[in-house]
């Protein structure tokens, strides 16, 4: 009874797996690479494509001469031939990667030879049209084809595909059997994606991120394009940048370093561009009626100075020959006059501030779609002092990515609804057939349209008549505020280093494109006003002209 048990068992209840083994002691597969998907501009454009290319493999077991084959390859491929000949005879691997990319005029040099045990199998060689531009966006692939950083790394589910195989009959040892079929599995090519980038959008502004570093040498110098209308992520661009299809793989630091997307993983203490928030937060608290908040009307104390905590804050003018008197909010917008807002803040206090940080994404990730995003740097509300508070009013004493405080003025000028900023809004077939949409995504609502239409208007005014005139367009009503923040080192300011950035949007009555520039340790320039706002103004007037507005 035990005997006809342990037959009914191998037969039925193994059987399926005894089966499996049998094939595959029968059989020996080369592997089919599946087509990677593209990666293109909302357009169409191609961002991401591939090389046809070809994968070099050895069967060991149907070798019939070890020297001539390891010799031969080493010399054609430039390889190390003892490796391979060491691997070939000692490796219990029975089919051995020699070599991926290879391009046909070698493979074909390779199959004239007619090496036993010498296979090949079609191969993606990445390529990237357009080099430097995006490169920290759309990062790239390992030797072995797969995600490493960037777009390429956060979709590798949708653009890698699944690999097919070619098997061949082969007897136990692995040599190839007379007369032997051969077995066709074809691969399942990766999915295409789509990204809100507007690659007309990007060539403007890598045109002029690259113009600018060349101008004030900075340690970087960086642009992000929004539509606020929805969180779509027009353009990115960073320089210095490198040639994806150069990349120096050998040199990890240099890799890392130029490689990081800054406006997204990095954190840097905004200074006033940071006011757009402490003002915003002003307005909607004097529409809902709180006694704290200043209305529009209300003229802010003269002084140049206040005291907090036991500690002296001063404007960065030195408000002489009556330079920022009766100053209103939007006076004090154009201005940037960092008493008036320390005022706003200790009005409306550290709670319902804190409402508001929290409200417009800081201390917390956008959500983009995109690897090691940071979340800045917000001092905890159990532990800020006064001290704390006035100085981020002003946009010192906290720590924001680039993509935050772009999302969250977006969100202060579009109405008042934050949305999660992302890259991408379509995966689809090599026939078009689309397998997910990506719709933007309203996250809450932060201050009223009516307070929004409000601070917009004020901006605007930043723009005709305060700190922001070099970003001004005639026609285009071109709303902004402008940003200078100290640097820190080791704890205490660094005499001479700052951060120049500026935020604009147009136009200001209905934003379509915001964008924020950020110049870091500029060489000759002196203010985000001077340095940062001319560069808003540049892309701007680029994208009127390219797209006809």
């Amino acid at each position: 009874m035990s005997i006809l048990g342990r037959v009914f068992y191998v037969q039925i209840v193994w059987g399926d797996h005894l089966q499996s083994k049998a094939i595959d002691q029968w059989t020996r597969e080369l592997p089919i690479i599946a087509k990677r998907g593209l990666i293109t501009d909302r357009n169409g454009v191609v961002l991401v494509g591939n090389a046809q290319s070809y994968a070099v493999y050895v069967r060991s077991r149907s070798v019939t001469d070890f020297d001539k084959v390891a010799i031969t390859l080493a010399d054609t491929l430039e390889i190390d031939g003892n490796s391979l000949y060491k691997k070939m005879t000692e490796s219990a691997t029975s089919i051995i990667t020699v070599k991926r990319r290879v391009d046909k005029s070698t493979v074909d040099k390779l199959s004239k030879i007619n090496l036993d045990g010498v296979y090949f199998s079609s191969d993606n060689t990445r390529i990237y049209p357009y080099g430097q531009s995006l490169c920290q966006v759309l990062g790239y692939t390992s030797t072995d084809g797969s995600g490493q950083t960037g777009i390429e790394k956060k979709y590798d589910n949708y653009l890698s595909g699944y690999n097919g195989e070619i098997l061949y009959e082969a007897d136990l040892v692995g040599k190839d059997l007379e007369g032997k079929s051969v077995k066709y599995l074809s691969a399942t090519d990766g999915l295409n994606v789509k990204l809100t980038i507007d690659f007309e959008i990007q060539a403007i502004c890598d045109a002029v991120i690259s113009k600018a570093y060349k101008e004030y040498t900075p340690k970087s110098a960086s642009v992000v394009v929004l539509d606020p209308s929805n969180g779509q992520i027009l353009a990115l661009s960073q320089s210095p940048s490198y040639d994806l299809n150069e990349l120096p793989r050998e040199d990890i630091e240099t890799l890392n370093k130029v490689g990081r997307c800054s406006i997204i993983v990095d954190s840097y203490e905004p200074g006033s561009t940071f006011k757009v928030l402490t003002a915003a937060a002003n307005i909607e608290e004097y529409l809902q009626g709180n006694p704290n908040a200043f209305s529009p009307d209300h003229v802010f104390n003269s002084s140049r100075f206040r005291s907090v905590g036991g500690k002296q804050i001063k404007c960065w003018s030195t408000h002489a020959n009556g330079k920022h008197a009766n100053e209103n909010l939007a006076m004090a917008l154009n201005n940037s006059c960092n008493p008036c807002f320390v005022d706003i803040a200790m009005s409306l206090g550290k709670e319902k501030m804190y409402d508001y940080i929290e409200a417009f994404g800081y201390g917390k990730v956008t959500g983009v779609d995109f690897q090691g995003e940071a979340l800045g740097m917000v001092v905890p509300e159990s532990a800020v002092t006064d001290g704390d508070l006035a100085r981020i009013s002003f946009g010192q004493t906290i720590a924001v990515t680039p993509l935050q405080l772009a999302s969250a003025t977006a969100s202060a000028i579009n109405g008042g609804i934050y949305y999660e900023p992302y890259f991408v809004s379509e995966i689809y077939d090599e026939y078009g057939n689309i397998a997910e949409i990506i719709n933007p995504k309203q996250k809450r609502r932060v201050i009223s349209n009516q307070a929004s239409k409000i601070l917009a208007g004020y901006l605007e005014g930043v723009v005709e008549n305060g700190s922001g005139k070099q970003a001004f367009i005639e026609g285009a009503k071109v709303g902004g505020k402008t940003g200078t923040a100290q640097k820190y080192e080791n704890g205490v300011i660094s005499q001479g280093k700052y951060v120049m950035s500026f935020v604009g949007f147009f136009p200001s009555d209905n934003p379509k494109y915001l964008a924020l520039a950020i110049v870091d340790e500029p060489i000759g320039g002196q203010y985000g006003s001077t340095v940062a706002a001319p560069i808003v103004r540049e892309i701007f007037e680029n994208i009127i002209n390219c797209k006809n507005l």
